[in-house]
């Protein structure tokens, strides 16, 4: 028997195209690890755009510009930077405008990831080597321009100095302060462009909201000027300083490990079944570190920035975190045998 319930006021009836659909994602009451706290927390599924992370965004609004401008014109070739996310956000986008793409990236990037960019049809350049400074990123970056002077009419959007990656998340932050009717109290956020961070943070700023901005960083990234050290978790952190960071409107920052990243990936699995990215652990356990400090009755937002299956080799993985982190004592009950 057909239903007869309509569908809710305001939903629209279809996409004008696929990638119409990016953005908007749901802001989910993480009802378990709010009942360990006496303040809210919220996570911002970004899982649900369209290529499964943030960067979606990101990618679509910087060829968006690029394209309205005149800059690039179909046929014309991108070339750019990643080992994650943002290249399968450029790959599909790249796919509906008629671009050709050619993806740098290196030994980071997973198996899984490679054969998506495959079968939209980008070209994969790796990168075997670290520079002494800038490790694998600046390998990435000096290979990229290298390409750019051998094929015509190629471009460079470049992620990590084009203004369009923190404008995008002007719409982020305003879908979430929306959704709590402009109570947001913190929210926690991942650096590595910082384009999800500052972006954010000047929608806070320009708005004169009341939100505390809490920058959660990987042991071992420069993105605040600590010592660069080793980092098996790819998708956030960076190896070198960014260039729209604006220290100024961030109300403080928070250092995550490795072990911790994983251990919060888990524990969200868990209790809240969400199989998330090794940034959202990191956001999840700055929450825990930071709980003491956060009042009651507060909202509490993190931004859970892509899902978890590219993640099952690494993460996922009881032999490869025996491997790795021979140190970390997880329960039966997080880690089975099956995995």
């Amino acid at each position: 028997m057909l239903s007869t319930l309509e569908p809710k006021i305001g939903i629209e009836k279809y996409h004008s195209n696929i990638l119409s659909t990016i953005g908007q994602t749901p802001l989910v009451h993480l009802t378990r690890l709010s009942g360990q706290h006496d303040f809210s927390v919220f996570g911002k599924m970004e899982s649900f755009n369209l290529g499964g992370s943030i960067k979606d965004r990101t990618a679509f609004n910087m060829l968006s510009q690029a394209l309205a401008s005149g800059h690039i014109k179909t046929g014309d070739t991108i070339i750019e930077s990643s080992s994650g996310n943002m290249a399968l956000g450029l790959a599909q986008a790249c796919k509906f405008f008629g671009l050709k793409l050619i993806i740098v990236f290196d030994p980071k990037a997973n198996v899984h990831t490679e054969k998506i960019l495959k079968t939209y049809g980008a070209k994969l350049v790796r990168i075997t080597h670290e520079e002494p400074q800038g490790g694998f990123l600046e390998s990435r970056i000096k290979k990229v321009q290298e390409l750019l002077n051998e094929h015509p009419n190629s471009h460079r959007l470049n992620q990590y100095e084009n203004s369009a990656n923190p404008e995008t998340h002007y719409q982020t932050m305003s879908e979430i302060t929306y959704a709590l009717h402009q109570k947001v109290d913190y929210i926690f956020i991942s650096t590595s462009t910082c384009g999800t961070l500052m972006g954010c943070a000047h929608y806070i700023y320009e708005n004169r909201l009341p939100t505390k901005i809490i920058s959660v960083d990987v042991k071992g990234s420069v993105t605040f000027g600590q010592k660069e050290g080793k980092r098996l978790i790819p998708g956030h952190c960076s190896g070198k300083p960014s260039n729209f960071l604006i220290l100024d409107l961030i109300y403080d920052i928070i250092h995550i490990s490795d072990e911790e990243c994983i251990k919060a990936c888990w524990n969200l699995l868990e209790n809240e079944a969400i199989l998330c990215g090794g940034s959202s652990g990191a956001v999840i356990s700055a929450i825990e570190k930071y709980a003491p400090a956060i009042p009651a009755g507060t909202n509490c937002v993190a931004i859970l920035c892509d899902r978890g299956e590219r993640y099952l080799d690494t993460i996922y993985n009881k032999d490869w975190i025996n491997e790795h982190f021979q140190d970390i004592k997880f329960s039966h009950r997080l880690i089975s045998d099956n995995h």
